[in-house]
């Protein structure tokens, strides 16, 4: 298995600074892209994202080119901080959530792309762990099922069935938007 970036992390693992910030640049957009949908916070993604280069750095030295890609790798982390952030934030009683106004927006205001945009990222936001990680690589990071099994820990049948579920219900969830596409569907 050829690793574009098994050069780079061999440098950084004996301390090339040049080498870490190479690999930095090259996957520090990609992995804050997820982690900001998964966490629904730049801020919060900014610092898992950091975690995810400062374990790179502790960690490049022991890195053992040809089990894995490099990348596949910093995905895993990646996506092991969020679930580690999403599961300790505060959660409210079911109580609380009966006093939640709701703040969907009338019909002609939907039409505004934002509106529909931040429609679809709270519906994605609600999903599972794992379902809105199957999606986030799959549609937004253009993974293969392979590669995003791979990242995940996952058989790519595991990996199907979370996306079929996590598809199933973004359907559900967005049924309101039919119309509101442009496209007809």
């Amino acid at each position: 298995m050829h690793d574009p970036d098994a050069e780079d992390v061999a440098k950084a693992g004996r301390g090339d600074r040049e080498a870490a910030a190479r690999l930095i640049g090259r996957h520090a957009p990609k992995l804050l892209s997820v982690a900001r949908r998964m966490l629904a916070s730049h801020a919060e993604a900014e610092d898992a994202v950091q975690e995810v280069f400062l374990r790179l750095w502790t960690h490049a030295a022991r890195w053992q080119s040809g089990q894995a890609k490099f990348e596949t790798w910093l995905y895993r982390v990646m996506l092991n901080q969020c679930y580690d952030r999403l599961r300790r934030r505060p959660t409210q009683p079911l109580e609380a959530a009966a006093e939640i106004a709701d703040d969907a927006a009338p019909a002609d205001a939907r039409l505004d792309d934002g509106i529909i945009g931040r429609e679809i990222a709270r519906v994605l936001d609600a999903l599972p762990e794992r379902q809105k990680a199957a999606i986030l690589l799959c549609h937004f990071q253009d993974c293969g099922n392979i590669e995003a099994a791979e990242i995940m820990g996952l058989s790519v049948e595991a990996l199907e069935s979370l996306l079929a579920r996590g598809r199933r219900t973004l359907r559900l969830q967005l049924a309101h938007l039919k119309g509101f596409s442009g496209d007809g569907s």
